[in-house]
């Protein structure tokens, strides 16, 4: 499987985990979930989905019209087949979902593993977020090292850009850092209280360690930087 179609597996997975979907209504929830990396065509959609069906993680149901009348001579009458995801299709998909190794760390999978951290347990979370950090960290410093040594042959705007690109690692090394301290102090709070769960479960939610809005006016941006943007390689 490449790397592209397994991103594109686990986030078709993840969206059908919540209700089913036609294709293209699942098309456009793709689009606003993981659209600021990529987007996603009917052309890799449909493969996808017909290997999904194969495997026996989704089946296909009647459905509906697509919302959209355009869809149809794009899509044909897959348009009106809705997918549900089997317990197969759950389970496989919360396997996935409990994966840390370093392929979940890498620019596009990060983007789609934190795209359904709601969904991950709090100590995965600190693993992936833990091992994001730590890849660019070595890719900072290693960006470092080849300015270091190659600063001066280059001209200035060759080295506007290498510097540019550091600062963004940088800037999404900070952010890391605030997510990580985030999921580290909400479980810290838990273990401290362990009699307050009912009031942990209406303050904390779905995705419990991340900064609420006040915090993020204060400490940040609580948008990722964008890993397409000079730093992907």
């Amino acid at each position: 499987m490449s790397r592209r179609s397994g991103i594109l597996e686990f986030a078709v997975l993840g969206l059908l985990r919540e209700a089913p979907m036609h294709g293209y209504e699942l098309r456009k929830r793709l689009n606003t979930s993981l659209g600021i990396f990529r987007a996603f065509s009917y052309g890799t959609l449909y493969p996808c989905l017909k290997t999904l069906v194969a495997n026996g993680w989704l089946i296909e149901e009647p459905g509906n019209a697509p919302d959209d009348a355009l869809a149809a001579p794009l899509s044909g009458r897959r348009a009106k087949i809705v997918y549900r995801l089997t317990a197969e299709g759950k389970e496989h998909f919360e396997e996935l979902l409990a994966h840390t190794g370093p392929d979940s760390w890498e620019d596009e999978h990060f983007a789609a593993r934190f795209a359904f951290f709601g969904q991950t347990e709090r100590e995965v979370r600190m693993r992936v977020l833990e091992g994001r950090r730590s890849r660019l960290e070595e890719r900072l410093e290693k960006m470092r090292a080849s300015l270091a040594r190659t600063r001066e042959r280059l001209d200035d705007y060759t080295l506007e850009l290498q510097r540019h690109g550091m600062e963004s690692v940088e800037r999404e090394v900070r952010w890391l850092n605030e997510l990580i301290e985030s999921e580290r102090a909400g479980r810290d709070q838990r273990r401290s209280s362990p009699g307050s769960a009912a009031q942990q479960q209406n303050t904390a939610g779905p995705g419990d360690g991340l900064p609420r809005r006040g915090d993020a006016e204060t400490s940040g941006p609580a948008t990722p930087p964008d890993p397409s943007d000079g730093t992907a390689n």
